[in-house]
């Protein structure tokens, strides 16, 4: 990860950690660098966040500015952006948001030609230049040339590219929604523009919650991140299942008819089995984080499919399937990804594919989920001096060996670092919640008797 580009783009607080500065810059480095041969066209879209305006007319200043033209399409989600700028031949795509994160955050999620993450070297050189020292032909280039005449940049409205990819959606169907009663929870965030007409032209009952999106109440006790509103309304109301997104929409949550979560492991086992009893699991593989619960990787065994596991974070999901040809993989909070269709987790389309697998089956969520028993899991952040040093500690790894010979089969420990926070994180799942605790107190009294604790 970058200075100001993580695995999930360029995150910070708006007006602060973030600007409409930093945005015109970032314009201005895409548009110069597009633009070098022909005019690049850039596509945009945003979230409902108050300041994705103020980020989306900033940027759209500079990409202009350095000759090149912004595609707006308004509110939209985060994989119909990558859809649209890889389907109708943009140089790149540009997504502002900041997923599932409170109002005052925002971000600016670079995306490439294929729709995909932004290449790191692109990343690595908008980061150059954001820090003033970008070079060109070996020489500093410390202001990027400002275009003009006929050569400065239009902004074109786009919204034509965000009903395509709501017919793209809808193309994907294969059984009428008809009968059923479904509740779609869009966080007043960008789900609000696209989910409720997808599943009402497939001809589902829709009741829509968080659908009025003020600026400031985007993921405010709504969607995937707090999912017990959704989980009343469906037993409340009798509803079929229930689908809940983040911000921006690449996350999916859902709930079973009678209540119970539904995450992206339980969503996961459910189509990898019904693809493989079809013959379309190609490679047999489910892609995880090591996050996925111990109880996936049990089901997953039962059923013959095999898995992966990757660090975490969407990015490096996607990667090993790319690598790999695998077609469904994804995290426990709802990110998955079917390569076949997107390039990027898309929680409208993964809704679309448990309804698919539902009356195909003709079975109930609750049934299709119920061979995954989620195993009680207890996380011990623990800050540390060096967290290669406490990793590494002979005692502390001869502790991890004794908890995971104890566990057996039975359950697993992970021991892993924080990528951005001076902490080893120790996470252990088994098969009573005691004995979670136990084991992970075993381990985090010995990287502290160690003397690797460190205070704050």
């Amino acid at each position: 990860m970058g200075k100001y580009f993580g695995t999930d783009g360029f995150r910070g607080k708006a007006g602060e950690g973030l600007t409409a500065h930093h945005a015109y810059e970032i314009g201005r480095f895409l548009g110069w660098y597009y633009s070098r041969e022909d005019r690049a066209r850039v596509v945009v879209g945003k979230d409902t966040r108050r300041s994705s305006y103020m980020l989306e007319y900033a940027l759209s200043a500079g990409l202009t500015a350095s000759g090149a033209d912004a595609y707006l399409l308004h509110v939209t989600t985060t994989p119909s952006v990558s859809y649209v700028a890889r389907t109708e031949g943009f140089d790149c795509g540009v997504m502002i948001s900041a997923s599932h994160n409170p109002f005052y955050d925002n971000g600016i999620k670079l995306l490439n030609r294929d729709g995909e993450k932004m290449d790191e070297a692109v990343l690595d050189l908008a980061e150059a230049y954001l820090d003033g020292c970008l070079e060109a032909d070996g020489h500093p280039l410390k202001e990027l040339p400002h275009a003009t005449g006929d050569g400065i940049g239009s902004v074109v409205d786009h919204s034509a590219g965000r009903n395509r990819y709501i017919g793209y959606l809808i193309s994907l169907a294969v059984y009428s929604f008809k009968g059923k009663k479904i509740a779609l929870d869009c966080a007043n965030g960008s789900a609000w523009a696209i989910a409720p007409s997808v599943f009402r032209a497939l001809g589902a009952d829709v009741y829509v919650l968080n659908d009025r999106p003020d600026g400031l109440n985007i993921n405010r006790d709504a969607g995937s991140t707090h999912i017990e509103g959704l989980q009343r309304y469906v037993t409340e109301h009798g509803m079929d299942a229930g689908f809940a997104y983040d911000g921006d929409a690449d996350r999916c949550l859902a709930v079973d008819e009678t209540g119970a979560l539904v995450d992206g492991d339980k969503i996961m086992y459910i189509y990898a089995r019904y693809m493989k009893e079809r013959g379309k699991l190609v490679t047999n593989t489910v892609v995880t984080t090591v996050m996925s619960n111990f109880g996936l990787y049990k089901a997953l065994e039962e059923a013959g499919i095999g898995y992966a596991k990757t660090a975490v974070g969407d990015k490096y999901v996607y990667e090993h399937m790319v690598q790999n040809g695998n077609r469904i993989g994804g995290e426990q909070s709802g990110h998955i990804i079917f390569s076949k269709y997107a390039r990027t987790g898309d929680g409208i389309l993964t809704s679309l594919k448990l309804m698919e697998a539902m009356l195909s089956k003709k079975m109930s969520l609750s049934r299709l989920a119920e061979p995954v028993t989620i195993y009680p899991q207890v996380l011990i952040n623990v800050r540390v001096k060096d967290k290669t040093a406490a990793q590494e500690d002979p005692a502390v790894k001869a502790a991890v060996q004794a908890a995971a010979a104890e566990l057996g089969d039975t359950g697993r420990i992970l021991v892993r670092e924080s990528g951005t926070e001076p902490l080893v994180r120790v996470m252990v799942e088994a098969k009573t919640h005691d004995q979670c605790q136990e084991l992970a107190d075993r381990v985090v009294s010995v990287i502290r008797a160690q003397g690797h604790g460190a205070e704050g």
